[in-house]
């Protein structure tokens, strides 16, 4: 069987679906990020253009938590069926997927256009930050469909043991978006308006790229239109395995929403700015540990599906041990050098000097976030969509939430109470998941291999 994970070194599979999964992770963040870097630096801005980016987040999340409800479901389904030898099966699944997708983006866009000026306000938007928020998200709403079958339907490419193929997805949708921010934000002088229209360019792209290769010869799984009707019992299995996704996504939405309430009730504007460049600098650091996290997936899933259990423990094990070394080191280098990180993002004295402390508070707890990734992707890759569920859930709803408005009432300043929920909810989550992880699941296939 061509892509068999099933022999040979599991580090290896693992590192050859990693490696190019985050470089195509990198490549995909800078659809965000760069637009993020050039609006921080617009000057006579002071940051206000940067805080209206970052209200837009939370909305940027809810497309993503869908999108994750079918496109993080069906690429592990995808992998068991083809582990299996079920084809037809693998093939209907990811058809589904694409259907589900399509149709789910188009509502999103509907229902956020309609109701986009209480939506802001209620994510903590101002009179002085509503018109960046605004401009930005009236057109990146427009690109909601490119956005979400590009992200969603490249899974299925990276299932199939052709990594490669999708880092090509994110490098030329991003290779596009960056020639065209500095030549519509500055080169045309449209600022903010620029930032979004090249982002839409770029996604389109990319989302056109997907589908021809999904449909094209060098793919060993194809869309065929006989599996575009909603088999909606199989499209039940496809939500209930995405639903973990769904729900570390809709739930990073509503715990953005609390933390820009709290922000803006005990600091105000500057503060969410500040937060908007903690959740910039978080997501570029924690890439490696999703790309290694997420590249095991299509082969534990495989060698579950094969009944490879010993080859499962191994893969779960590597992963850990990568994502621990890289945790450690990138923390480090954190703590020790903050304002390069926040210079990055931000021109303003002011926002660099509030944003150190921030930081240090903000990622003191990073090291345990691999422990929640690394649980979190063995369920999801073994099928486990209850366990995953849960601890999305868990980590965000129960501990997160409730802390980001409590810590600002009993700390001071208050501000930095908001800051601690993170690390906080990293230790207890991560450490939680892992270990129900190690011992319902990782010790059951061992006494089964042995």
């Amino acid at each position: 069987m061509e892509r068999d994970f099933s022999r040979g070194s599991i580090g290896k599979h693992i590192l050859m679906q990693a490696v190019p999964l985050i470089v195509a992770q990198l490549i995909q963040l800078l659809y965000n990020i760069v637009d993020r870097i050039y609006i921080g630096h617009l000057p006579g801005e002071n940051g206000m253009a940067l805080t209206g980016i970052g209200l837009a987040f939370p909305v940027v999340a809810l497309i993503t938590a869908f999108t994750n409800l079918y496109g993080s479901g069906g690429p592990p389904l995808c992998s068991i069926a083809r582990g299996a030898g079920r084809i037809d099966r693998a093939e209907k699944i990811m058809g589904n997927s694409a259907v589900m997708l399509f149709f789910t983006s188009f509502v999103i866009m509907a229902v956020s256009y309609v109701f986009k000026k209480p939506i802001l306000y209620a994510f903590g938007a101002s009179d002085t930050t509503w018109p960046y928020a605004n401009t930005y998200l009236t057109i990146y709403l427009a690109g909601t469909v490119f956005c979400m079958m590009g992200t969603g339907m490249n899974g299925f490419i990276t299932s199939q043991g052709f990594p490669g193929i999708a880092m090509g997805t994110t490098v030329v949708g991003a290779v596009i978006n960056l020639v065209l921010d500095p030549v519509f934000i500055f080169g045309f002088g449209m600022g903010i308006e620029g930032a979004a229209i090249a982002t839409v360019i770029a996604q389109m792209i990319s989302g056109l790229w997907v589908m021809r290769f999904l449909t094209g010869k060098k793919a060993i799984l194809k869309l065929r239109k006989k599996y575009f009707i909603p088999d909606f019992k199989l499209v039940g299995e496809i939500v209930s395995l995405g639903f973990s996704g769904f729900i570390m996504s809709a739930t990073n939405c509503v715990s953005q929403v609390a933390c820009n309430a709290m922000l803006r009730e005990y600091g105000g504007d500057l503060y969410i700015g500040i937060m908007t460049i903690l959740n910039s600098v978080r997501e570029i650091l924690s890439l490696p540990v999703m790309g290694v996290t997420n590249g095991a997936q299509p082969v534990l899933g495989f060698n579950y599906g094969a009944r490879q259990y010993g080859r499962v423990r191994r893969g779960v094990l590597f992963m850990t041990a990568v994502g621990s070394i890289y945790t450690i080191a990138a923390w480090l280098l954190l703590i020790l050098l903050p304002k390069p990180f926040l210079m990055l993002f931000t021109s303003s004295r002011e926002m660099i000097a509030e944003g150190v402390t921030a930081i240090h508070i903000y990622f003191a707890g990073f090291v345990f976030m691999l422990f929640q990734f690394s649980g979190q992707s063995t369920f999801v890759a073994l099928g486990k969509a209850k366990q995953a569920v849960f601890f999305s859930l868990f980590r965000k709803v129960v501990i997160v939430l409730p802390l980001t408005i409590w810590l600002p009432r009993v700390i001071a300043p208050a501000v930095n109470g908001v800051y601690m929920a993170e690390p906080v909810s990293n230790v207890i989550g991560g450490c939680a998941c892992f270990l129900t992880m190690y011992f319902t699941v990782y010790r059951r296939m061992e006494k089964e291999h042995g």
